[in-house]
């Protein structure tokens, strides 16, 4: 059982070079222990490949850890992350969903370079295949790194600014999993969903109202609310969100790159004292 205490600082959302990280799971383990945190977990996108190392790790040093995973959908159009904590890694319906989900991205990322090669930048799918740990799990952070090293950008959110966001040049549309299938794969692995940095999203206040009522009726059980991708007034707007429909409320950095992330693992401010944690039902 985890004792909380006034030193407690928990971090749960994070990524390794099983996805798009730049550290190793084992390597994120130590920088997180080494910043503070007591409770982390490793949530890489639609794989749980990292997943081993990062509790043989966190276990050896001392740190507290929930297992963890990011998954893609698809709702209205657009991509909403869902964070699921305290899974099981080995559940065979988790796996199965989350393989199928991975389909498509080396598609996604050649159709992606093809636009590039048409705006005078050639050979970007090829280039960020040498930033991928994982060929199956290329992504857009991967390109716009490539581009960076390429000398095209000076870094990778003006790539994702001036190319690679939802209504970019470059973009590519991708359907991820539906908001049914991920939760359930979750639930079924015992564990508990979340939505990721809703702050990020670029629904209506109408659209978002009927997506947190979606995802509650599915059995939703969180948000982020104090995350590296949220404004600081942010913080405020989604603990208000929490309160109103009753969700649990989860933290964590987003944590890619010492260069490319906002906040560093760690640093974030505690939750506000009169939300209930998601981890409180988990450890």
């Amino acid at each position: 059982m985890t004792t909380f205490t006034d030193s407690f600082c928990a971090d749960l959302h994070s990524h390794s070079t099983v996805s798009d990280g730049v550290f190793a799971p084992d390597q994120i383990a130590l920088r997180a222990k080494n910043a503070g945190v007591t409770l982390w977990s490793l949530t890489d996108h639609d794989e749980l490949s990292g997943q081993a190392l990062a509790s043989e790790t966190a276990r050896e040093i001392g740190l507290n850890y929930l297992t963890g995973v990011e998954i893609s959908v698809t709702w209205a159009k657009q991509t909403v992350h869902i964070v699921g904590l305290g899974i099981d890694p080995s559940h065979d319906a988790l796996i199965e969903g989350l393989r199928q989900t991975r389909a498509g991205r080396a598609e996604r990322a050649k159709r992606i370079g093809e636009k590039l090669a048409s705006l005078g930048m050639p050979g970007a799918f090829e280039g960020a295949l040498t930033f991928a740990g994982n060929p199956e799990l290329i992504s857009r952070t991967h390109i716009a790194r490539f581009l960076v090293q390429a000398g095209y950008f000076p870094e990778v959110q003006v790539v994702f600014d001036r190319l690679l966001k939802d209504d970019g040049p470059a973009h590519e549309p991708m359907q991820w999993a539906s908001l049914e299938n991920a939760l359930g794969w979750i639930h079924a692995a015992g564990g508990a969903s979340v939505v990721a940095h809703p702050g990020r999203y670029k629904y209506s206040a109408t659209q978002f109202g009927a997506f947190f009522d979606h995802f509650k009726d599915l059995g939703g059980s969180a948000i982020e609310v104090v995350t590296g991708s949220h404004s600081v007034p942010q913080f405020q707007e989604y603990a208000q969100v929490a309160r109103h429909y009753g969700f649990q409320a989860s933290c964590g950095s987003d944590f890619h790159s010492p260069n490319e992330s906002r906040v560093q693992l760690g640093s974030l401010p505690p939750l506000p004292a009169d939300l209930k944690p998601v981890w409180q039902d988990l450890v």
